[in-house]
């Protein structure tokens, strides 16, 4: 049972430890010659040492300076600052004189700088001279905004220790500036700190980009060093790193950690914060603490061999911690034990903390982990609060999604100069009265000094609030899901870009990445990746795919470099692998690859300087050699390489040469089908983009676009009786299927208790009903194990199975003692999955639902063939290895889309026989498919075909286009009939096409795919029909628009093609999903629709038989009468679409939309698994042919 905090609980609001100060001068006085800091060696000069006695002392003289020159409690001190030694007495020294210290950064623009002390209003000006060395003095603007702006006490003209312990401070009027503060340098000046007292005055972004300065506490400083120095064993023997960004609010704990606990601190030199440097710096000094924001982490380990095994403790803050950079850092430092520490500036030290220990200790922990590392709990009194989004008052249960809240006595103060801002973000607690804490207070007070008005304001029990999303784990510890303000809207859908990142660092191609919402050259808004390579993994992806790396040096823009040639594969590889894993709506249409990510002087991303996405548009000078062969290309060629490069960003048409590959330039399919639609306007060329798929280098595609004009001697033409390659390879596949199988007797499964059932494909949208089915079966209780991909272990493959599931509103608490899963991917040998979890499936299983695919229309054979073929002769491999099985193949009536089978239906049914029967043989589509996907459904029918010849029992499952949940409205948003009703709204017309139209809702394809697997007929294999009783025609199933309020009136279909031309053609050439619906399938819809419908009437006998016996032995209901799409089905699909925003609401006249009960859990869940039906396009599960 998860531990959640009590929002009631004491958490020490008085518990002051004493300031900084005080413990810096204790240990100071107790082992004054202790090296406390040191400058470790740069290239031109050796390493400085200094002890506790040396920094106290000078720290003391600043002090008294300051305070001798009247500046006090409240006022605020700005240093122009410098990573040094000189920054750590700075820092001490106006503490000590009981001021607010401030950092200005030279690497800001002078422009921040301003701002910064516009903010501060500061007193006093301590320049470090090594900062005026090393970039200069203030900027004329900054200087002059000081002179006329702000009245200074006094001003440190140039601050600067020497090796001896020398302080010096500059000249004023020729004087020694320190010369009145140096003989009291042995004592801290006598000035009362209290806990409410103002230590720092950090500065985080703002609105509009204007920084907010955030005033901390002494309150916090020093208040869980205590625990911290226990728990993660730190010591005096500790040494620490200055590695943060010395105007990030990270540096006071690299500081004030180590002079708390008497330790050392190591600072490295500028040259040594470099990829490689810092791992050799590391090493040679040998570290035990560091302190690093996640971008710093990848500088200390990119591109690094050296190994540092002295590093004990690595904590992280400042951004997202992936379980990625977490293994980097611990392939160099095996002794590392990582913290992740979640906090911000407002909360001071108040952070929660959640630890990765060593891979000395345990080297798979991380294996157990998602993508990201959990922020954990809170540490000793800090609370990690998820609230309710809407009311408050709830904290929420374990897995619900909610606002994060810090709750601690150790928050910062508040903004400075901004009080309605500090009001909004730091809340009085609402769950328990002050009071109460105030009393106690008054009672336990011992009359401290620091208990004076203006030093402490008495107890208070506030609460920040910190902007992220989060949710408890069962553990207690909380996942930080994204921030509110990171969710960005395009078009109505809501995006997390957190979730976009997440999924690519997933990539074994990507080594970093950030995805932001930008505006292109026509400001419209657009989501923008920009990727780091990993470039050891590189080699190995283009050896594995037959490609050849391009020589491209990068263009150096700004403080990265682009490259605009090298990694456009990567481009692509990358925009599939989101699409696979992200509704579509959130994969970015745009991608820039950059040597790095820039870093701000923080060590965070600097977005303002990631390049925009106008540079993606910018395109490569042709040289000579280009020039010459351009002029060798046929005319064909010329005009193609003239549409890619026009499609294509950042491609010159004069650089292509005819073996270039449209996918490896950057193209895709849907830039594919623009070019396809303007060969058709242009040349006059009707080809479709299974052609572009087939040949899709410039040459040979140019030879096929000849071929459609008519013209003699295309190259690239096979002989007319030469059979296709998936007919070939079904002949290769089926001499090398074992002689014989073993299959279970289905009376032998009836009679167990809890017969176990393995499904493939179960996080798509038939896999969640077919997952229910199973599950709800009445006559006993079914064990499932479901096959899930794209995950790392059997507990985040439940996680993601789960949320799919919730997502179709279909999850059920009670299942999880029947679920679970294991780690697979069909397109890998033994279907992914381990040895051992192979061994015990073949052992324990009963029977086999393999429904997984690769869905999609245009992609070839070859490139669905691992997984859709050989992972169907894997599929029945497990069922000839252990228990006997039976076993159920969900396939789908591209199978008989050739004309064979229509003419066939049209003759079975004019002469009264009926129509396809399901024992016809289908060698009537041994040619003639037209789909890469087709091909691969019907070469593995053959095969499970003979499989069942040589005593494999089973049954072949073969549905027409499954629609949505008739009881929910929930539906598949990639299936072809709900796309063209989106497709029509956004043109305002609907075709006339009469054709019928096999729709079959998937709460019934469930019912017949789980009835066969536990009902299969007599033995071998047989196929099931999936079919519309009634079917209703095309024109009725769009009428439904108007009849339910859409002003979508009929036209004929050429009018209605003509339209969808024109408006596709308007379109921007990049707005992908967006610009209209039935774009991915543009070839499809606009080359004789009416033809392309036509399907086949279905015989369903063994159907009905296989229903009639699972009533009999399993569910008491007979089904076999089956089911059909009404107009009432597709008016619940409409409301479910338009409350999920895939489409508009109806604003015409017309009848209600029936009602359909979607939670808000679900409506939030819908967008984790995007409506898709687990494939990669399209769904083509239909008799369609594009």
């Amino acid at each position: 049972m998860a531990h959640i905090p009590d929002p009631t609980a004491d958490l020490d609001w008085s518990g002051y430890n004493g300031s900084i100060v005080e413990h810096f001068t204790k240990n100071a006085l107790a082992h004054p010659d202790r090296t406390c800091v040191v400058e470790t060696k740069t290239s031109e000069s050796p390493e400085r040492r200094f002890t506790y006695k040396q920094i106290y002392e000078a720290s003391n003289i600043l002090a008294h300076h300051l305070h001798d020159a009247g500046v006090s409690n409240g006022d605020v001190v700005m240093i122009w600052a410098h990573r040094s030694v000189d920054l750590v007495v700075a820092i001490m020294g106006t503490l000590a004189s009981g001021a607010t210290m401030s950092v200005l950064d030279p690497l800001y623009p002078p422009t921040r700088q301003q701002i910064y002390l516009e903010v501060a209003q500061p007193c006093a000006l301590v320049n470090l001279a090594r900062a005026t060395d090393e970039a200069g003095p203030l900027a004329p603007i900054v200087r002059r905004y000081i002179t006329d702006a702000l009245n200074l006490k006094t001003e440190v003209p140039s601050l600067r220790i020497g090796d001896d312990g020398f302080l010096d401070g500059g000249k004023v009027n020729g004087n020694d500036v320190f010369a009145q503060a140096r003989p009291k340098a042995t004592q801290v000046p006598d000035v009362l700190i209290g806990p409410d007292s103002n230590p720092t005055l950090s500065f985080t972004s703002g609105s509009e980009g204007r920084p907010k300065g955030v005033l901390g506490r002494h309150y916090s400083l020093c208040k869980y060093f205590p625990w911290m120095a226990e728990t993660f064993n730190l010591s005096a023997e500790s040494k620490f790193t200055l590695l943060s960004g010395i105007a990030h609010d990270p540096v006071q704990r690299d500081i004030f950690t180590p002079l708390f606990l008497g330790a050392q601190l190591l600072v490295p030199a500028k040259e040594d914060i470099a990829h490689e440097r810092l791992a050799e710096w590391m090493r040679d000094h040998k570290p035990t603490v560091t302190h690093l924001t996640p971008a710093m982490g990848q500088i200390l380990v990119g591109g690094a061999s050296a190994e540092f095994p002295s590093l004990d403790r690595a904590f992280f803050v400042g951004d997202v911690l992936t379980t990625r950079d977490c293994r980097a850092l611990r392939r160099l430092a095996e002794n590392v034990n990582i913290v992740n520490m979640m906090g911000t500036t407002e909360t001071q030290r108040a952070v929660s903390y959640y630890q990765v220990p060593s891979r000395a200790q345990d080297p798979d922990f991380l294996d157990k982990l998602k993508d990201t590392v959990p922020a954990g709990k809170g540490m000793q009194n800090v609370q990690l609060l998820v609230i309710h989004r809407e009311d408050r008052t709830k904290i929420c249960a374990v897995g619900e999604v909610g606002e994060l809240y810090i709750r601690a006595a150790g928050l910062a103060e508040g903004y400075r100069g901004d009080p309605a801002l500090t009001e909004q973000k730091f809340l009085t607690s609402w769950f328990v009265d002050n009071d109460k804490w105030a009393e106690a207070d008054k009672a336990a007070s011992k009359g401290e000094p620091w208990r004076a008005p203006g030093y402490f304001q008495g107890p208070r029990d506030r609460i920040y609030r910190t902007g992220d999303l989060g949710r408890y784990a069962e553990s207690g510890d909380v996942e930080v899901t994204g921030r509110a303000d990171d969710q960005v809207k395009i078009r109505g859908f809501r995006i997390e870009l957190n979730e976009i990142d997440s999924n690519l660092s997933q990539s074994v191609l990507i080594r970093d990445c950030r995805t932001l919402l930008r505006r292109d050259k026509d400001e419209e808004p657009c989501l923008v990746s920009y990727i780091v390579p990993e470039l050891n993994e590189w080699p190995q992806f283009l050896k594995t795919h037959g490609y050849e790396d391009i020589e491209d040096e990068g263009t150096d823009i700004g403080p990265t470099k682009v490259y605009f040639k090298r990694f456009r594969r990567m481009q692509t590889e990358v925009r599939e692998h989101l699409k696979g894993r992200l509704p579509i709506y959130a994969v970015p249409t745009t991608y820039i690859v950059l040597d790095k990510l820039p870093l701000n002087p923080n060590g965070k991303v600097d977005k303002p300087n990631l390049p925009f996405p106008d540079i993606a548009q910018q395109t490569e000078d042709a040289s000579d050699e280009d020039l010459k062969r351009w002029e060798s290309l046929t005319g064909t060629e010329r005009a193609i390489a003239t549409q890619w490069a026009e499609l294509i960003p950042g491609l010159n048409a004069k650089t292509i040469t005819p073996q270039n590959d449209f996918f490896d330039l950057g193209g895709h399919s849907l830039l594919g089908q623009s070019m396809l639609l303007v060969l058709r306007r242009v040349m006059g060329a009707n080809v479709s983009i299974n052609t572009l798929y087939e040949h899709p280098s410039l040459g040979g595609f140019s030879s096929q676009v000849d071929k459609a004009l008519g013209k003699t001697g295309a190259e690239g033409e096979s002989a007319d009786n030469e059979e296709p390659e998936y007919a070939r390879s079904l002949d290769e596949l089926l001499k090398e299927l074992p002689q014989s199988y073993q299959s279970a007797d289905p009376s032998t499964i009836r009679a167990k208790a809890k017969p176990t059932v393995f499904l493939t494909g179960a996080t798509g949208f038939l896999g969640a009903y077919l997952i229910k089915d199973v599950m709800e079966r009445t006559s006993r209780e079914v064990k499932l194990i479901a096959h899930v991909r794209g995950v790392k272990d059997s507990k985040a493959a439940l996680s993601r199975l789960r949320r799919s599931l919730e997502g179709y509103g279909l999850w059920n608490d009670a299942w999880e003692t029947r679920l679970s899963c294991v780690v697979g991917d069909l397109a890998k040998p033994q279907l992914g999955i381990e040895p051992g979890v192979w061994k015990t499936l073949a052992q324990e299983v009963d029977v086999v639902i393999h429904n997984g695919a690769t869905v999609h229309w245009v992609k070839r054979y070859g490139d669905m063939k691992t997984a859709n073929v050989i992972s169907t002769i894997d599929a029945m491999r497990l069922c000839n290895e252990g228990r006997p099985k039976t076993f159920t193949f969900v396939s789908s009536t591209s199978v008989l889309d050739t004309d064979h089978y229509i003419n066939l239906s049209d003759k079975q049914v004019g002469t009264g026989q009926g129509a396809v029967f399901e024992e016809d043989d289908m060698m009537g589509s041994r040619t003639g498919l037209g789909t890469g996907y087709g091909q691969t459904k019907w070469v593995a029918e053959q095969i499970a075909m003979a499989a069942g010849k040589r005593g494999l029992r089973g049954t072949i499952i073969r549905p027409g286009y499954i629609l949505g949940d008739i009881e929910t409205g929930v539906c598949n948003t990639d299936d072809f009939l709900v796309r063209i009703l989106k497709g029509c709204i956004q043109l305002g017309v609907r075709p006339h096409i009469v054709n019928t139209v096999n729709s079959v809702p998937v709460n019934h394809v469930s019912r017949v795919v789980v009835a066969a697997a536990l009902n299969p007929l007599a033995s071998g294999v047989h196929v099931a029909h999936v079919t519309g009783h009634p079917r209703l025609r095309m024109n009725e199933y769009l009428s439904a628009l108007e009849y339910y309020g859409y002003k979508i009136p009929e036209v004929s279909y050429d009018e209605w093609k003509d339209e969808l031309e024109s408006y596709v053609s308007a379109g921007g050439k990049e707005k992908d999903q967006e610009q209209h619906a039935l774009m991915p399938l543009f070839h499809f819809v606009v080359n004789d629709l009416p033809a392309n419908t036509r399907a086949p009437e279905l015989d369903d006998r063994n159907t009905v038989q296989i229903l009639k016996a699972d009533a009999e032995n399993w569910t008491g209901v007979d089904e076999s009468s089956g089911y059909g799409i009404s107009r009432t089905d597709v008016g619940r699909f409409l409301h479910f679409l338009a409350e999920t925003r895939f489409v508009t609401w109806p604003t015409g006249r017309g009848r209600p939309l029936p009602e359909v009960n979607l939670s808000l859990a679900q409506l939030e869940s819908i967008g984790a698994v995007g409506g898709r039906g687990g494939g990669g396009g399209i769904s083509a599960a239909s008799g369609a042919k594009p």
